[in-house]
């Protein structure tokens, strides 16, 4: 599977939140004060990725963790392995017996990559208002963000991003990613655990 399929989660007709947020700034404020509380997060996902060329949609799961400061590791376990692990400005791609190391600074789609998933954990890709059109909404479950490039470079590629924060502990439960084509990628977080000892260990290349 090709790093772009596994890292941009990338129209989907689910049904989203539509009540606009009350209050946008103890929204974010909330956000801040557990991004700075959380050192590290393990959890299942699942993985949808609807393909028009396709008839049926592609599942995948597997365990993803995240330790500060930018450590995160995605392993595919169904219905294949497949390794993705990012720390130290580089990234590591194993799959089967074939292993791959990029230099992030390398590539700007990469460090791009890197900021946004980052971005996504920490909620620091709220702040980039420069480069997305951010609105806010919730239900009784979530707190409901969209957010549209600015850049017409950037819509080529990608149309809009969907994120689910939990309202129980303000952590990301659903990524979905839109392509300008239409095609998209979901990705749903569960059994999250928080600031539980991952060691540095879990994010070597070797």
């Amino acid at each position: 599977m090709p790093l772009a399929c596994a890292l941009f989660f990338l129209k989907v007709p689910a049904q989203v939140p539509d009540t606009p947020m009350k209050d946008i700034a103890g929204f974010k404020e909330k956000l801040v004060t557990m991004s700075s509380r959380v050192n590290t997060i393990e959890s299942d996902f699942v993985q949808v990725k609807n393909l028009s060329v396709l008839a049926n949609k592609i599942t995948s799961r597997g365990n993803f963790c995240y330790r500060k400061e930018n450590n995160i590791r995605w392993e595919y376990l169904q219905p294949y392995r497949y390794l993705i692990i990012i720390s130290n400005g580089k990234i590591f791609i194993k799959e089967d017996k074939s292993q791959k190391q990029y230099d992030i600074q390398s590539n700007k789609m990469f460090q791009e990559m890197n900021k946004f998933i980052s971005g996504c954990i920490q909620g620091d890709i709220l702040k980039n208002d420069k480069e997305f059109r951010v609105e806010y909404f919730e239900d009784d479950k979530n707190y409901f963000v969209s957010l549209v490039p600015h850049a017409e470079k950037m819509r080529e590629m990608l149309n809009e991003v969907q994120i689910w924060f939990s309202r129980n502990d303000l952590t990301v439960s659903r990524i979905t990613m839109i392509e300008a084509g239409g095609d998209y990628t979901k990705i749903e977080f569960t059994n999250k655990k928080l600031n539980t000892d991952i060691p540095l260990e879990k994010f070597s290349f070797k």
